[in-house]
């Protein structure tokens, strides 16, 4: 997939989500976004490739639907946001099969909303404190 078409279907799904009452709710703090500033955009994502490595690839989930807090790390946050915090969700809302690992491509897609998410967040966020 081409990054144009990426950030097209990205950008679709984003506002598709933002018309979900409880996707819609979540939001960064401002000690998530010191926290992002403090890390850095590299090692945020590098957090999001772990978490998506750990919690979400394998084909069998035995929590799933309860293996992403609600809070505690700015990736947690956004994915519930972003509906990448379960293989349901990610069936649900991004059409990405329960019961099978992710394949690269995949997890690239997630990892590219969870980011996406994150920026334009922070971005609001230094809008609204101005």
């Amino acid at each position: 997939m081409n990054e144009v078409k990426k950030e097209k279907i990205i950008s679709d799904v984003l506002e598709s989500l933002s018309h979900s009452k409880f996707r819609s709710s979540f939001h960064l703090k401002d000690e998530d976004i010191n926290y992002i500033k403090k890390c850095g955009t590299k090692k945020i994502k590098e957090h999001a490739e772990t978490f998506i490595n750990e919690r979400l690839a394998r084909s069998d989930i035995k929590n799933d639907g309860k293996q992403t807090p609600m809070k505690g790390h700015p990736v947690f946050i956004a994915q519930h946001a972003t509906a990448t915090c379960c293989r349901g969700c990610l069936e649900k809302w991004h059409h990405i099969k329960k019961g099978k690992e992710l394949t690269d491509n995949e997890k690239n897609y997630i990892i590219s909303i969870i980011l996406t998410w994150i920026k334009k967040e922070k971005n609001q966020k230094k809008f609204v404190n101005n």
